[in-house]
């Protein structure tokens, strides 16, 4: 879809709840809907969860996810958070590179905040990306931890707070539900 005639917004979905990145790909889905290009990035997710199986069916949908160990940043060795890092910039630049090109009208970078949290990401270019995109490019970000400088940038902002989670009662993630 050609969007050069529309204003481009930015989506902020952050807070301790579960539901943001669901939130994402609800709007992925609508966007697809309407013949948007849109381009998901996933930091510190493999890009396996259920959505993607349906939603990679659909035209118009690419992702670029991926990780290096299935271990969580905190476990993670200093040569693997190096990795890490050196993939998601590799993800972010390659995503960039696309939105230049004309190709993506809608990017969606989910867990990006936990990404620029755990140091595997640089909020400085997560920053200035935001504030030289193209004005027709619609942006989502999700994450639990955004910065003042990022909601600043955000022209939607949806908190999720966590009232109760089955996880406290030890019900561990399950397929179809959490991922």
């Amino acid at each position: 879809m050609n969007n050069q005639m529309k204003a481009g917004l930015v989506h902020l979905y952050c807070g301790e709840g579960k539901g943001k990145t669901t939130a994402s790909m609800g709007l992925i889905a609508r966007a697809l809907g309407h013949q948007y290009r849109v381009l998901l990035v996933q930091f510190l997710k493999d890009g396996n969860s259920g959505e993607l199986v349906s939603l990679r069916r659909l035209p118009g949908f690419d992702v670029l996810a991926g990780q290096i160990t299935g271990k969580f940043s905190i476990a993670m060795t200093s040569e693997e958070k190096e990795a890490t890092r050196a993939l998601h910039l590799s993800f972010f630049h390659d995503a960039i590179k696309r939105v230049e090109e004309a190709q993506v009208d809608m990017l969606v970078l989910d867990e990006v905040l936990g990404a620029i949290e755990c140091n595997m990401m640089d909020e400085n270019e997560l920053l200035a990306f935001l504030d030289a995109r193209p004005p027709s490019l619609e942006v989502v970000l999700t994450g639990r931890h955004a910065t003042t400088q990022v909601m600043a940038r955000a022209d939607y902002i949806s908190r999720i707070e966590c009232v109760r989670h089955p996880y406290e009662r030890g019900v561990l993630a399950r397929a179809g539900i959490e991922y």
